[in-house]
């Protein structure tokens, strides 16, 4: 497929996830703000729009009989996928890395006063996560689901309290954009999850933790605000 300067940075994702690491690797952010255009976001980090459309379109290419069709997924689809890829992972990840961030911390400080901060960013962000994933699995998510079930037989969808899908919808959006600044400053203050010198090996265990669960944060904030919220959205005006 031919991307173009005027597409939206989280459509061209939407459409290919495999695009997701060339973005990455520019510095350029796809889920949180990724209702800028590709022009725009070139400019604000001060990338060439032309050599990157070049990138994407050569990499478009090769992965276009080989990606998951999240778009072809209807809603409730979307969101059993969610929450068996990325909820469960949150879930199952957490306890693990903070143990792992815990003990580099309590060894390393006396050379890495960075590792306190780390620790408690990694912290703040379980706790807030785990609030975040229960509104969405309690509150909107079954929502959606009921939207769309609504859309399919006709019928008129049940009053929610909270008003518009738009609300939650919005609350959700300011949660992910604190997690994409929060997890920008571990990835800053790791020198992008490089392990130091010093470093052991649970130290570089620890990092590549902290990366993988960062790029599965990438996804997840990418599925919800860039494909089912919009849907949701005009779904809701439909019905």
């Amino acid at each position: 497929m031919k991307y173009s300067e005027n597409q939206k940075v989280g459509e061209i994702v939407a459409d290919n996830f495999n695009l997701a690491q060339i973005f990455k690797s520019h510095d350029i952010d796809f889920c949180c703000k990724g209702n800028r255009t590709l022009d725009e976001a070139c400019e604000s980090s001060k990338v060439d729009v032309s050599k990157l459309l070049i990138q994407l379109d050569k990499e478009s290419a090769k992965t276009d009989n080989a990606r998951a069709d999240f778009a072809s997924m209807n809603q409730h689809e979307l969101i059993d996928y969610i929450l068996e890829n990325h909820h469960k992972y949150v879930e199952q990840k957490i306890p693990q890395i903070k143990e792992y961030v815990a003990k580099i911390a309590d060894v390393h400080d006396d050379r890495h006063e960075e590792l306190f901060e780390i620790r408690h960013l990694f912290e703040k962000s379980a706790g807030e996560l785990a609030a975040h994933m229960k509104k969405e699995e309690i509150i909107l998510f079954p929502f959606v689901k009921k939207l769309e079930d609504a859309a399919e037989s006709g019928s008129e969808p049940p009053t929610p309290g909270f008003g518009t899908v738009e609300n939650p919808i919005n609350m959700m959006k300011d949660d992910h954009s604190e997690e994409g600044e929060r997890f920008a400053k571990i990835q800053d203050l790791t020198n992008n999850y490089t392990t130091p010198k010093d470093g052991c090996n649970t130290y570089e265990v620890t990092l590549k933790m902290l990366k993988e669960f960062h790029n599965d944060l990438l996804q997840h904030i990418h599925l919800e605000n860039n494909i089912l919220f919009p849907r949701a959205l005009a779904m809701e005006k439909t019905v």
